[in-house]
């Protein structure tokens, strides 16, 4: 009996926690006492500076990649077999409130289907979005050295759903050279129930997407031109990839297009004067329907700097970008193989968090 209360009061005592979070979410939106009460109860988050570690330990990672620490926090120059230690351990060399973040949508097979790397800036108050093709080939152990078996490899390793986002992030990390701070997990159920509580997204379909799959129990069916999208079939379109006997086959490419597509629309119905006050029921959705590191009110916090940058032009707060590819490998494997350079390249200018610009050296390859 004591321990059915015990938990039926913790129960209560979350239940109370999330009521004052989404009083305090409105009371912000509304201004005047709000802003006290925003400083008070929802504090910048804390960049998590030893996740790395954290992440590495859960996916089995240490031995040999993790550095050693010295009694003053110090840490080697080079100690990621081959990746130089970008130092994002160390407060100092980070761009002030800046924040990464791994995207990851997962089908019923384990597989990352979706992988995308945000970054966050609050000095220039902007957003970036980067997707990485799932079909990229990583420097991995593995017969199948694909980032969208990453996630698979490491949860079915003995590391759970912990290990597997480290072992994600870990690849995410050898090929971008930046180590994602938070993650989110999308489930389709909560893709789909947040378009929904926004009353539907405008998409221009290019064609009539008709594809059935019994064994997923998916079935696309969307005519073409603007139209628009409920839940449902917002999450078909971003997930269509090829029509019945193959017709209307489209490139991954053009799949993370169609899925850039579906957030930027997202984010715009989001931001509408509508849709500000009903922040709370949002981030409740994706807290019963995502799995993620970030806390409730660290979620209340980005969501309050989403709707500042978003204040001003659309186009000039959010930045959809594809890490860029040499080509493909070709049969058997049919890898998208990356371009170093151009990775580089596009880190720096994007969602690098650090103070000095990554090199080809932050990054390790499989070629």
């Amino acid at each position: 009996m004591g321990r059915r209360n015990s938990g039926k009061a913790r129960g209560f005592a979350w239940l109370y926690i999330r009521t004052v979070a989404a009083s305090v979410a409105v009371m912000v939106v509304l201004g005047g006492a709000g802003r006290f009460a925003w400083g008070v109860f929802v504090q910048t988050p804390s960049v998590p500076l030893d996740r790395l570690v954290t992440d590495l330990r859960e996916g089995g990672l240490l031995e040999g990649i993790v550095p050693a620490f010295d009694a003053g926090g110090g840490q080697d120059d080079d100690i990621f077999s081959g990746v130089s230690s970008p130092a994002l351990l160390l407060a100092e060399h980070r761009r002030p409130t800046f924040f990464t973040f791994l995207i990851v949508g997962l089908t019923e097979g384990l597989n990352a289907n979706t992988v995308m790397l945000a970054a966050y800036d609050g000095e220039a108050r902007r957003g970036y979005i980067v997707s990485i093709p799932r079909d990229t080939e990583v420097d991995a152990r593995r017969n199948v050295r694909k980032l969208s078996s990453a996630y698979a490899a490491g949860r079915l390793n003995g590391g759970g759903h912990e290990g597997g986002i480290a072992r994600l992030k870990y690849e995410v990390w050898t090929l971008t050279g930046v180590h994602a701070d938070f993650y989110v997990k999308i489930d389709y159920e909560a893709f789909s129930r947040v378009i929904d509580a926004v009353g539907g997204i405008e998409i221009d379909v290019p064609f009539h997407m008709r594809y059935d799959d019994p064994w997923q129990n998916l079935h696309i069916n969307i005519p073409a031109g603007l139209q628009l999208l409920d839940g449902e079939n917002a999450l078909h379109f971003a997930r269509y990839r090829m029509g019945n006997d193959r017709r209307n086959t489209i490139s991954d490419y053009r799949r993370i297009e169609h899925q850039q597509q579906v957030i930027a629309a997202l984010f715009g119905e989001l931001m509408t004067p509508a849709t500000i006050l009903r922040v709370p029921e949002f981030i409740s959705i994706v807290s019963n329907y995502t799995a993620t590191d970030l806390g409730y009110t660290d979620l209340m916090w980005f969501a309050n700097r989403a709707r500042r940058m978003m204040s001003g032009s659309f186009d000039d707060a959010l930045e959809f970008h594809t890490i860029p590819m040499l080509g493909t490998s070709g049969a058997p494997r049919w890898y998208e193989l990356p371009d170093g350079n151009g990775i580089v390249e596009l880190m720096n200018r994007t969602v690098n968090p650090l103070l000095r610009d990554l090199t080809l050296q932050d990054l390790r390859l499989a070629r």
